[in-house]
């Protein structure tokens, strides 16, 4: 895991290029970095999103995946696992087998991942894309909440990123 910031853009307004991200969105250095390490790549997040049905064995995921490489595959549980995302458990010595799930921190994404489906959808026009209200169906929207001062975070001034 790398402990420098992700570089913004060039032409960003009020950075320069080459800036730290960090500095562009107000957050902590390095941790959106250290997610993005983590689990930032295409595959790894459809992976994680895979997992968040149950534990598979490595020839569901690559079923469940469309479109991933037997060594991408491979790759990415390795990393998921020692990023404390992913567990493998052996089920077979000989050949050794694994089947994958996940762990309280992988199953912690699942909030972030329907966040990011429901960008992704309203980006694409898609009817469904993030979680929506089980009595009429409407989707939902996400409040910033203090538990601290029990109150709402309405003022953009006050959004974590911008503090």
């Amino acid at each position: 895991m790398s402990d420098r910031a992700p570089l913004a853009p060039a032409g960003d307004a009020g950075t320069a290029p080459g800036a730290p991200a960090a500095a562009v969105a107000g957050t902590a250095p390095g941790a959106l970095a250290a997610a993005v390490a983590d689990v930032g790549d295409r595959w790894s997040l459809l992976v994680v999103e895979a997992l968040l049905a149950g534990p598979h064995r490595f020839g569901d995921l690559q079923v469940a995946v469309e479109g991933i490489a037997t060594n991408v595959l491979t790759q990415r549980l390795r990393h998921l696992e020692q990023a404390g995302v992913v567990l493998a458990r052996t089920y077979s010595q000989r050949p050794r087998r694994s089947a994958y799930e996940l762990t309280a921190a992988g199953r912690e994404l699942a909030g972030a991942l329907r966040l990011l489906a429901g960008w992704g959808a309203a980006r694409t026009g898609e009817a469904a894309g993030g979680p929506s209200h089980a009595v009429c169906g409407t989707g939902l929207e996400v409040r910033w909440w203090c538990p601290t001062c029990e109150r709402p975070v309405e003022d953009p001034d006050e959004a974590p990123y911008l503090a």
